[in-house]
């Protein structure tokens, strides 16, 4: 008598679950940001969480960094201390003028950035193609940042610009662009560092340059200040979309296609503006809704191209000699 067949939970769904947990980190670390807790105090704790999580990882890696030469010890710091506790400082900052949905979706334009920076860090050559895409993201994250302006662009009205209106899409835009480069600085690490490790010293690093930040602003007293609200909302933005949210996606993309990957990461927009409707009051205003859709388009026939032909498909072409990497 055969066994039965044990249910396997489809990769896109593992890969939307993931994206729909990445939802709720944006709404709160908005919670977080809009009190009185300081960014750089909620990216720190972040750090000290994940950096426990994952220590049976980080006490495997003796023999992997000592493969490691000065070049890899430059881009690992940069991982730590740029794209994991600047870009996400940044990111958190971004939540404390009030807004939602600008910065939650601008963090999409991380690949767009990642592949601008591969070809100037990496040597790969940017065609024709890649500067579509370029455009087109540009675009969606204008009309997402700025809708007020675009009505007064084509109503023939006065455009300006709120200083907190262009610091929270700035910070967002710079989180992704950081975050970009972490990518890019990622893949040059992988053939050396296992993905379990290369998470672990992303934390372990990160998380003392944190705490000299902290320091340096002089607010680790906000650390006892906490609510328990606020240590339940840090413990569930460290455990959950941090720590659960990585592995579910990996899981996901190891039990599915790239392209179906790819259509299962629209879950995070969509559960963005759900989260931002339901639990922020926001509106889905009309320009906004056509800067997503027209981002989230663009994002997504990147990764439906490159699924097909490599880095070609999205207009990237490696050095010579090399292999096309995934961006």
């Amino acid at each position: 008598m055969s066994e039965p067949r044990r249910f396997a939970v489809p990769g896109i769904v593992l890969v939307a679950l993931a994206a729909s947990l990445w939802g709720s980190d944006a709404i709160l670390r908005r919670f977080l940001a809009v009190g009185e807790i300081s960014a750089s105090v909620i990216v720190m704790l972040e750090h000290v969480l994940l950096t426990i999580v994952f220590l049976p990882a980080l006490r495997k890696v003796r023999p992997t960094i000592a493969r490691l030469d000065a070049k890899d010890w430059v881009s690992l710091v940069l991982i730590g201390g740029g794209a994991s506790i600047l870009a996400t400082t940044l990111f958190t900052q971004a939540f404390s003028y009030g807004d939602f949905i600008a910065p939650a979706l601008l963090q999409k334009l991380q690949p767009v950035f990642a592949i601008l920076l591969a070809a100037l860090v990496l040597g790969e050559r940017l065609m024709r193609r890649y500067w579509f895409f370029f455009a087109g993201a540009v675009l969606g994250a204008w009309l997402i940042s700025f809708p007020g302006q675009t009505r007064a662009l084509f109503s023939g009205g006065e455009v300006s610009f709120a200083v907190q209106e262009s610091e929270a899409a700035l910070f967002a835009v710079g989180a992704a662009a950081l975050w970009g480069m972490g990518t890019v600085l990622g893949r040059s690490l992988t053939p050396k560092i296992p993905f379990a490790q290369l998470t672990a010293l992303r934390f372990a690093i990160g998380l003392p340059i944190g705490i000299l930040v902290v320091l340096f602003q002089g607010r680790m007293a906000e650390v006892s200040a906490l609510s328990g609200t606020q240590w339940w909302a840090v413990l569930w933005l460290a455990l959950i979309p941090g720590g659960a949210g990585l592995l579910i996606y990996y899981r996901g993309l190891g039990r599915t296609s790239a392209s179906a990957a790819t259509l299962g990461e629209l879950a995070f927009p969509l559960m963005a503006l759900v989260y931002g409707w339901f639990f922020v009051g926001n509106e889905i205003d009309g320009v906004v809704l056509t800067g997503v859709v027209v981002l989230i388009g663009v994002i997504t026939a990147m990764g439906l191209a490159q699924s097909k032909r490599k880095d070609e498909g999205i207009g990237v072409v490696a050095p010579k000699d090399e292999e096309p990497a995934l961006a």
